[in-house]
């Protein structure tokens, strides 16, 4: 096949591929290592009060137990790139859905505290392999002028993973008469709500088997033809193969497989590049966004709310998530990378700060007056919408774009791994801190999305519209 077109080296747009429906089926499939990402990530909202209650813990040890797993995250993050060098990125997917099956099993059923323990961090492992395998994947396999929005599909499928469990978890609880230590069928409802992961888990391995490999490691293993029909199959019928495969091997020839002596630069040990990409994943992180999925139904029910509505307002949460992602999936090819996060930042910092001055009115009988607790709910609401559609989206996008090629996959490994420890910081800390004082953690949350907006503005370059290739 031999066509006269080519793809402009500036990154214009080509016409739509002929099989658009098949790229959207491949990039949503390796995207369901995202849904699991955020099932699994989410699903422990429903257990926390339960697990407390079984193993009779107090707060600090309770948020050791469920901020543990982001220990595995950060461990298969920071390995998951050198691994999908050497042995592709489908078998990586493969890898990561057979450890959410296997960590889906134990943590329903767990001996004790330390058992469960052992089995998150096998889970947080998988996602920390499938949070840098999807968007390393999608970017790979997209054509440049729709890169944007299938890079969103990761964020889309989290954000939906993070709704289905809390709609499960739910569900679960309603059959338990709105007990999370309610029995059914000879197990705990807290434990069921654990162990239903093993149904998507076995339908992302399921998936891995019904998509090709990237045509970058194709050719980086020598199978050209194969990486050339691959390329027929996602890029448009007026790019001449023949030059896109001389493209991308020119990139790769002017490479080695990237370690993370790469990634060394002059000073303050990293290249620029790297720092802006740990800056992005710590910010996600560090406005606190993983307390409303991780913490959000013992937050509601520490200001007086009651168990079932406070699974409620985790899901109409979870649902705000999904409409957001669907706005940034819209505007990111549109709009660009730089200016949602900039909006994002601002409407994060206001709700924020919303929440902070709610959560700061004394309890009245053991619940917050009318008032500020109707302020705290729609905040929390906002701040949800302004992230989905700003940083849960365009962050994702950029680590898997920005990156020369010499060090994309070390690179993204990296800060995909810096993105798991501040969100470890997070999650460990926000118990105690909600002891101390809850409305000043949120004043803290609410500083990092101010500090943000410099940090998008001096450091981060827009990437709308360039190849990978062009990353250099």
């Amino acid at each position: 096949m031999t066509n006269t077109a080519q793809v402009p080296p500036s990154g214009g747009r080509a016409a739509p591929p002929e099989h658009l429906s098949h790229v959207i089926f491949i990039t949503a499939a390796a995207a369901m290592g995202g849904f699991l990402f955020g099932y699994d990530s989410s699903v422990i909202n429903g257990a926390v009060e339960a697990i407390r209650s079984r193993y009779d813990i107090g707060s600090a040890a309770l948020a050791q137990v469920i901020a543990i797993a982001l220990i595995g995250c950060a461990i298969g993050a920071a390995t998951a790139g050198r691994i999908a060098d050497r042995i592709g990125r489908i078998r990586c997917m493969r890898i990561s859905a057979a450890l959410f099956t296997v960590s889906a099993v134990g943590s329903a059923l767990p001996f004790d505290i330390y058992d469960l323990a052992v089995w998150r961090i096998i889970g947080g492992f998988a996602i920390g392999m499938a949070s840098v395998i999807g968007p390393a994947y999608i970017a790979e396999v997209s054509p440049a002028a729709y890169r944007g929005r299938l890079g969103s599909f990761q964020q889309a499928a989290i954000v939906i993973g993070i709704a289905v469990s809390q709609l499960v978890n739910f569900g679960i609880l309603q059959l338990a008469n709105g007990d999370q230590r309610g029995k059914l069928l000879g197990l705990e409802a807290w434990q069921w709500m654990l162990g239903v992961m093993v149904v998507p888990a076995l339908l992302y391995g399921l998936l891995s088997f019904a998509i090709p490999e990237s045509p970058r490691y194709l050719l980086s293993v020598g199978r050209v033809d194969r990486a050339r029909e691959v390329l027929a199959e996602v890029e448009s019928k007026d790019v001449d193969l023949d030059a896109r495969v001389a493209e991308i091997e020119h990139a790769m020839h002017r490479e080695h497989k990237s370690t993370f002596k790469d990634l060394k630069g002059s000073r303050f040990y990293f290249l620029p590049i790297v720092w802006v990409g740990i800056g992005l994943s710590m910010f996600q992180q560090l406005v606190g966004i993983n307390v409303a999925f991780y913490y959000s139904a013992t937050l509601w029910q520490s200001v007086g709310i009651n168990p079932s509505s406070s699974f409620f307002y985790s899901f109409t949460t979870s649902i705000v998530n999904i409409i957001g992602t669907v706005i940034a999936m819209v505007l990111v090819d549109k709009v660009g990378r730089k200016p949602l996060a900039l909006v994002g930042s601002s409407g994060m910092a206001i709700a924020l700060a919303f929440e902070a001055w709610a959560f700061s009115a004394p309890l009245v009988n053991g619940r917050l007056p009318s008032t500020e607790g109707t302020v705290a709910l729609v905040a929390a609401h906002v701040f949800v919408l302004f992230f989905a559609l700003s940083w849960g989206v365009i962050v994702w996008v950029f680590l898997g774009e920005m990156f020369p090629n010499k060090i994309r996959a070390a690179a993204l490994g990296v800060a995909a791994s810096a993105q798991w420890i501040a969100n470890w910081a997070i999650t460990a800390s926000f118990p105690s801190l909600a002891d101390w004082n809850l409305s000043g953690t949120y004043v803290i949350y609410t500083c990092f999305a101010v500090l943000s907006i410099p940090f998008v503005l001096l450091f981060v370059k827009e990437t709308k519209g360039k190849t990978l290739e062009e990353m250099g």
